[in-house]
């Protein structure tokens, strides 16, 4: 158990998880950014679309180490603002395993959607409304859970809960 933060069990609240999700995304961008230029600096990528391929796939590996680590510490930084821990089911830390577990079960966010756009051809901005809208379901799914959590985390054996703000 985390004997620091006390003993957690509440799950947070949908809303509480979402906004951590969108500050989550935001974070993103900083990491995309560094990333996409040490790509291109390295693969000397003249043009946007050369490499693509090759970039998102290196994304996806700075994306597994980014979230493979820091959920190993119990904490991304946008979980630390919303007072959110990632553990397993039995209240402990996740090892780095678990963490690249979840990594890979999290994609259920927005493989589904981009399957169905690449499938029927859609053009990009009738794929964004189907992924927003993947989006959406995904997360009202976790009503149907017994505690209320992603499925995705019931799937990698995982859980989110409330951590109590620590006074300094």
């Amino acid at each position: 158990m985390i004997t620091d933060v006390g003993v957690l069990t509440q799950t947070p609240s949908l809303m509480r998880r979402m906004a951590c999700w969108l500050y989550e995304g935001m974070l993103l961008f900083g990491v995309v950014f560094i990333a996409g230029y040490l790509f291109g600096t390295l693969s000397q990528t003249k043009n946007a679309m050369d490499n693509r391929h090759a970039l998102q796939a290196f994304l996806f590996v700075v994306f597994g180490i980014y979230f493979g680590w820091l959920w190993s510490k119990g904490q991304t930084l946008a979980m630390k603002t919303w007072h959110i821990w990632v553990l397993d089911r039995a209240g402990n830390k996740l090892t780095q395993g678990q963490a690249l577990i979840r990594y890979f079960w999290s994609w259920l966010w927005v493989i589904p959607p981009l399957l169905a756009s690449w499938w029927f051809a859609l053009p990009g901005a009738e794929a964004m409304v189907i992924t927003a809208g993947w989006v959406v379901v995904w997360a009202v799914l976790s009503r149907f859970h017994p505690r209320r959590q992603f499925w995705h985390d019931a799937l990698a054996g995982t859980q989110l809960v409330c951590a109590p703000a620590v006074k300094r």
